[in-house]
């Protein structure tokens, strides 16, 4: 990750943000705006994203605008441990041919799992190590309401 930017949250349980990735070398780094969306359960947590379009965030020079159709994450306690699902849909954009995304792809997506998977397992000690270890929109959706509030109009591409 390059980058990471909360533009602002939509309402409670939907956020606009900036996602600036790193690729490799030969191959332009790609970078997203993404709808965010998610619920919180007792036992399970599940994010969806997709692309959306922000008048701020316009295509910047040495990235590829990458599109999310639709990606998403569960998280589920169960007996023992914690289970992880993952999909995505996706197109990085640009001239890269069929096969090297395929490529790539059973490269990069058993890595993100494996990440969210450590993520897990380090939560608790992370987050009390940020500089607001309290902030949990996840949690306490009242919490989003402390970031801006983005318009749709703001959205239209």
């Amino acid at each position: 990750m390059i980058d990471s930017k909360d533009i602002g949250y939509l309402n409670p349980t939907n956020d606009v943000s900036y996602y600036a990735l790193s690729c490799p070398p030969f191959i332009t780094n790609r970078d997203f705006v993404l709808q965010s969306s998610w619920l919180n359960k007792k036992d399970e947590k599940l994010i969806l994203n997709h692309s959306v379009c922000h008048k701020d965030y316009k295509l910047k020079k040495g990235y590829v605008r990458a599109i999310s159709y639709i990606t998403g994450y569960v998280v589920r306690r169960i007996d023992g441990g914690s289970f992880i699902g993952y999909i995505s849909q996706s197109d990085p954009g640009g001239k890269l041919s069929p096969w090297i995304v395929n490529r790539i792809a059973h490269i990069v997506a058993p890595k993100i799992v494996e990440n969210v998977r450590k993520a897990v397992d380090g939560y608790a000690e992370w987050k009390k190590a940020q500089p607001n270890p309290t902030f949990k929109p996840w949690l306490n959706p009242e919490h989003a309401l402390l970031s801006p509030q983005v318009r749709i109009t703001d959205c239209v591409p």
